[in-house]
């Protein structure tokens, strides 16, 4: 546990760039904000923020110039979802959160205008919106998400074909209502795709952010929770899988700040291949107000064969002694033998013996997703992955 020292959590500061540059940052909550990339010092990728990052293939959506244009998409049709696409001037830009990274800041600096996704309705709905075809030139992009009070949706992110994309996505949950928000990243081989999801959960609100990251070559994507409602309820799953080469960095943060919260993060991962990297950070900060606060987060990571490396660090922060109950757990390691050893006496081969534990350790994270199709597709993804290379004990 460390203990916080800041009070500055979801404000912008407005210190001077040089100052910034100068004074470490001891904790999650000290980190500086703004829409705007002038105000972000150049990376140098020494920073907290990045120092996991292989920040020279992504130079150009830290600080180069970026296309930010509406892009196309799809999207399927269900009663109560909408989307639109509205001007930087709309009252619910920048409602959720605001940028605390360049590639973040530099997003918000291009965009032109943003997607925004409407929920209303209390019966439940599900609706897919699709990316396909944004290309590889350098894009920056914004999307809002907003339910109305007491509404009930599923809502699926699904990301394919070419990008170099940096993003930020805001959610809004409204007042007694149900989010379920699965972003897929299945991108091609050579995609980079940069993200920082920012969610404001009012109160009793419920929120359920699932990331699955199985394609890209360099894939960060950074969920932000921010439990502002007395009552409101956060829970963050993750599932990926990287192939040789292949970068998957997420860095989740999740800030108690009103009364009786209530959090779980979850994240899987399995490696293989030469150069498999996966970097997973999890923070978490109980505010001053945050009384009777209930939070769990882990990470768990299957690596399967060698040169591959999974980074996992969790943190936490605390700054009331009136909660619930607070922890966190991290693991990496490979294939338990006591688990092989029962699958082969009944039979079945060492190889496919080993699939199913992968199969079973990343179903755990898909099968709460909620969505059968989906999930029967993610199942069949993941099954893909494991074609390509016997797994090593």
């Amino acid at each position: 546990m460390t203990p916080a020292t800041a009070q500055t959590v979801g404000t912008e500061q407005a210190a001077p760039q040089h100052m910034r540059s100068a004074v470490p940052v001891q904790t999650r909550s000290d980190r500086f904000h703004s829409t705007e990339v002038a105000d972000f010092p150049a990376v140098t990728g020494r920073e907290p923020a990045w120092k996991y990052t292989p920040v020279a293939r992504i130079a150009d959506l830290i600080s180069g110039e970026l296309d930010g244009a509406p892009y196309i998409y799809d999207a399927t049709t269900a009663s109560g979802i909408s989307t639109a696409w509205v001007g930087r001037d709309d009252r619910r830009v920048g409602s959720a959160g605001k940028p605390e990274d360049r590639a973040s800041a530099n997003a918000w600096t291009a965009f032109e205008q943003a997607l925004l996704v409407s929920i209303s309705g209390e019966e439940p709905k599900e609706a897919t919106i699709t990316r396909s075809a944004l290309g590889p030139a350098a894009r920056g992009a914004h999307m809002i998400i907003e339910t109305a009070p007491h509404s009930v949706a599923t809502l699926i992110l699904q990301n394919s074909g070419q990008a170099n994309l940096t993003e930020n996505v805001e959610i809004v949950v409204g007042e007694g209502s149900q989010l379920t928000l699965v972003t897929v990243q299945e991108w091609d081989d050579d995609a980079v795709h940069v993200a920082t999801h920012f969610a404001s959960i009012g109160r009793d609100a419920r929120l359920k952010h699932v990331a699955v990251t199985l394609g890209g070559g360099i894939v960060r994507l950074n969920p932000a929770a921010h439990l502002a409602g007395t009552g409101a309820d956060a829970e963050l799953l993750g599932a990926y899988f990287a192939d040789a080469g292949q970068h998957l960095e997420q860095q989740v943060y999740v800030f108690h700040d009103a009364a009786n919260t209530r959090s779980r993060v979850t994240y899987k991962g399995a490696l293989q291949g030469e150069g498999a990297r996966t970097v997973w950070i999890g923070d978490v900060l109980i505010g001053p107000d945050a009384v009777g606060t209930d939070t769990y987060e882990q990470n768990r990571n299957l690596v399967l064969t060698d040169g591959a490396r999974a980074d996992s660090v969790p943190n936490l922060e605390i700054e009331t002694g009136d909660i619930v109950g607070a922890g966190h757990a991290s693991a990496t390691g490979r294939f338990d033998d006591e688990q092989l050893f029962y699958l082969q006496s009944r039979g079945i081969s060492e190889d496919e013996a080993r699939r199913l534990v992968v199969r079973g350790f990343l179903a755990d994270i898909v099968q709460q997703i909620g969505s059968p199709a989906l999930q029967e597709r993610l199942q069949a993804a993941i099954e893909a992955e494991l074609e390509p290379v016997t797994v090593a004990g």
